[in-house]
C-alpha cells in the first residue's frame, strides 16, 4: 500500500513555509507567493507559524535551499515541534528525499498542497475522478521515496530486493489505475459533450477568474441559485451550469474552477471537461478581485491560462471588477508627501486608469452587496442578444419560448 504524503484530517496542523528569492523572482514577489501559499495552507487545515526566505540564483538541486538555511529550518522545526514544512515550488523526488532526511518531518510542495485541497473539495464523482487521476500522476515518480521503509527488512533467500519488487508492483498498479481513470474521464467528457449539444444553440456564458475572486457568489446572484461559496481558495471544483433569463433572453451561465499561479500540469490535464466548458463558451466573464493588492498579476495569470490551456483568448469578454465594497481608501492629509499608491487613491480615480480604455467591456460591482448588478446584466444582455441574433436572424427572439433545456419550442 502506498503511504499518502498529504495533510491529515487534523485541523490547524502547525507548519512553516519556505520560498526563494531568485533572479526571476525578487523579494517582494517571493513574499506575495508566500502570502498565497499561507492562504493555501490554511485552506488545507494547517496553520503557518513562520516563513523562511533565501536568496539564491536558482534552487539547490539537492535540497532546494542551501545547507545553512536548511539547518536553520531544522533547528526551528525541532525547537517548536513543527510537523510539516511546505515549499512554494515543486520539488523533485530527490529533493524531497534529501530534505526529509535532514528535517525528519512531513514535506509538501506547492502541487501536493493544492492536490490535497482538491481532494477535500471534490464533491461529485466527476471531480473526484479528476482529482484522483492528478494524484496518481503526481505520485508515480515518487514511489522510490515512499518505499524507503522497506530498507529495514532483512535480506536472504527469497527476500532479495523486497523494496524494489514492491515499487515495481506498485508502479504497475498505479499505471493501471491511471489508465482506468483516463478511460473514465473520456466517458465523462463524452457525456458532457452530449449534454452541451443537447443544450441547443443557446448562448453560453462562462465565469472565469483567479481563485477566490467571487465567481460562485456572482453565479448565485445572477442565477438565483445556491452554489456553494466560501472565502477560501478553490471553494468549488465542480462545474455548475444554470439557465439565466434577462428580459426574456435566456442563456446558460457556467461557474468554473478558479485559476492560480503555478497551476500544476496534472490538474490541467485532469480537468479537461471543466476547461471544455470555457473553450465552448460564447462569452467569457472575467471576474477580478479589485481589492486584491496584486489583482493585475492575477489578471495576467488568467489570461495566460486562457491562451495556453483553454485556447479561449479570442472570445468576447467582459471584465468584472468585483469586491468594490472591500476597496479601502484613506484620504491623505494635505501635508502628506508620501507617494501615491493603491492604498491612498480612491476607487473612482483608480477606475479611470487603464480600465477606462476598455469602453463598454468593463464594470465595477460588488456581488456580495449586489452593487451595479443591473449594469452587468445589461452588458450580458447586449452581448448575448448579439450572438443570439446571429444564430436566429429570421426569428424575433424576444417572443420565442424555451423549454427547460434551452431549446426553442
Amino acid at each position: 500500500m502506498i503511504e499518502d504524503n498529504i495533510i491529515t484530517e487534523e485541523q490547524n496542523e502547525r507548519t512553516v513555509l519556505v520560498g526563494l528569492v531568485t533572479q526571476q523572482q525578487n523579494e517582494s514577489k517571493a513574499n506575495e507567493y508566500l502570502d498565497e501559499l499561507a492562504f493555501l495552507a490554511r485552506t488545507a487545515g494547517a496553520e503557518p507559524e513562520k516563513r523562511f526566505l533565501q536568496k539564491l540564483d536558482y534552487p539547490n538541486p539537492r535540497t532546494y535551499v542551501g545547507t545553512g538555511k536548511l539547518e536553520e529550518i531544522r533547528n526551528y522545526v525541532e525547537d517548536n515541534e513543527i510537523g510539516l514544512v511546505i515549499f512554494d515550488d515543486d520539488l523533485s523526488p530527490k529533493q524531497v528525499s534529501n530534505i526529509e532526511k535532514e528535517l525528519k518531518v512531513k514535506i509538501l510542495d506547492r502541487t501536493s498542497l493544492i492536490l490535497d485541497i482538491f481532494a477535500k473539495r471534490a464533491q461529485t464523482a466527476t471531480a473526484r475522478t479528476q482529482v484522483e487521476l492528478a494524484q496518481y500522476q503526481y505520485l508515480l515518480p515518487r514511489l522510490t521515496r515512499m518505499w524507503t521503509h522497506l530498507e529495514r527488512q532483512r535480506g536472504g533467500i527469497g527476500m532479495r530486493g523486497p523494496g524494489e519488487t514492491q515499487i515495481e508492483t506498485d508502479r504497475r498498479i498505479i499505471l493501471d489505475k491511471i489508465s482506468r481513470l483516463k478511460n473514465e474521464l473520456k466517458d465523462i467528457d463524452r457525456q458532457k459533450s452530449i449534454q452541451r449539444k443537447n443544450r441547443g444553440k443557446l448562448t453560453r456564458v462562462a465565469l472565469v477568474g483567479y481563485t477566490n475572486v467571487g465567481k460562485s457568489t456572482l453565479m448565485n446572484v445572477l442565477s438565483k441559485s445556491e452554489v456553494f461559496a466560501e472565502n477560501k481558495l478553490f471553494a468549488t471544483l465542480d462545474t455548475t451550469v444554470r439557465k439565466v433569463v434577462i428580459d426574456n433572453l435566456p442563456f446558460l451561465l457556467t461557474d468554473t474552477v478558479g485559476f492560480i499561479r503555478k497551476l500544476p500540469t496534472h490538474l490541467v490535464d485532469s480537468f479537461k471537461s471543466t476547461l471544455d466548458e470555457v473553450r465552448e463558451a460564447d462569452i467569457l466573464v472575467h471576474v477580478v478581485d479589485v481589492s486584491h493588492p496584486q489583482f493585475e498579476e492575477q489578471i495576467e495569470v488568467v489570461n495566460r491560462t486562457l491562451r495556453e490551456v483553454c485556447g479561449a483568448s479570442d472570445k468576447p469578454m467582459i471584465m468584472v471588477f468585483n469586491k468594490i465594497d472591500a476597496f479601502s481608501y484613506t484620504p491623505k492629509d494635505e501635508d502628506d508627501l508620501t507617494p501615491r499608491t493603491r492604498e491612498n487613491i480612491p476607487l473612482e480615480e483608480f477606475r479611470q486608469t487603464w480600465m477606462a480604455r476598455m469602453n463598454n467591456d468593463c464594470v465595477f460591482i460588488s456581488a456580495k452587496q449586489r452593487t451595479n448588478i443591473d449594469e452587468l446584466k445589461r452588458m450580458l444582455y447586449d452581448k448575448a442578444r448579439e450572438i443570439h441574433a446571429e444564430r436566429f436572424p429570421y426569428n424575433d427572439f424576444l417572443y420565442q419560448k424555451y423549454d427547460e433545456d434551452g431549446e426553442i419550442r
